[in-house]
């Protein structure tokens, strides 16, 4: 990953787990969360593809799982984001924009149902069966409803500034500063073969020149026998 998306997706990350722990957790949502960590992985890992999307998806779970008030083993959530992001940046397009809305609008609640399934699946493994408690019907409702209704206002902005930290400026000249330069030893190389052009066609000539001598000078030599 270049320089610029690492430091774009440790600022979105830090920003969306500091708002998602401060503000949405405190708001005591009957149900799940809304998960802006989730939402800011989905945004990332469809401009950035599946590779950058399961990177950023470690590292924004392996965030939540150290960040206080986490109550459960860390990479628990690590684990999650970096399939869900794997998978989210399998559907990145070629050009990093999607035609329409309802494609997004999918990976979220598909994002969303499959994240607090591998969540609780993870945490039935290692013992935790708070999901249980809690209702695993209402988790997966709420959290595919919450992460719906933040969508729109999360995931487009997510992609439009990880498209605008695509274009480096500084790659774009380094890239017209080559075009230059081939497009220089494409026009010296053209000289080059016309001035060889010239000089094949001045040797011709006088190679021509040479032989109407030598053939004048057998006729002259035939006249004086």
């Amino acid at each position: 990953m270049r320089v610029n998306r690492i430091l774009l997706s440790t600022s979105l990350v830090v920003v969306a787990l500091v708002l998602q722990v401060s503000v949405l957790a405190r708001l005591h949502l009957p149900g799940a969360v809304p998960d802006l960590l989730l939402l800011t992985v989905l945004g990332l890992a469809m401009v950035y593809g599946h590779v950058g999307g399961a990177l950023i998806g470690f590292g924004a779970g392996l965030l939540a799982d150290l960040a206080p008030p986490a109550d459960h083993a860390a990479g628990r959530y690590a684990l999650v984001l970096c399939v869900i992001g794997y998978l989210a940046g399998l559907i990145k397009p070629e050009n990093g924009q999607l035609k329409s809305a309802t494609g997004p609008m999918v990976v979220v609640v598909g994002a969303a149902i499959g994240s607090t399934l591998l969540y609780a699946g993870v945490g039935a493994l290692v013992g935790d069966t708070a999901a249980r408690h809690v209702g695993l019907g209402s988790l997966l409702f709420t959290a595919a409803l919450y992460d719906l209704l933040f969508a729109p206002f999360v995931v487009p902005g997510i992609m439009a500034l990880a498209r605008r930290a695509d274009n480096d400026p500084l790659a774009e000249t380094n890239s017209s500063a080559r075009k230059a330069d081939i497009s220089a030893g494409w026009l010296s190389s053209g000289t080059g073969l016309k001035i060889g052009g010239q000089r094949g066609t001045l040797g011709g000539l006088k190679t021509r020149a040479r032989a109407r001598t030598a053939r004048a000078g057998r006729i002259k030599g035939v006249k004086r026998l």
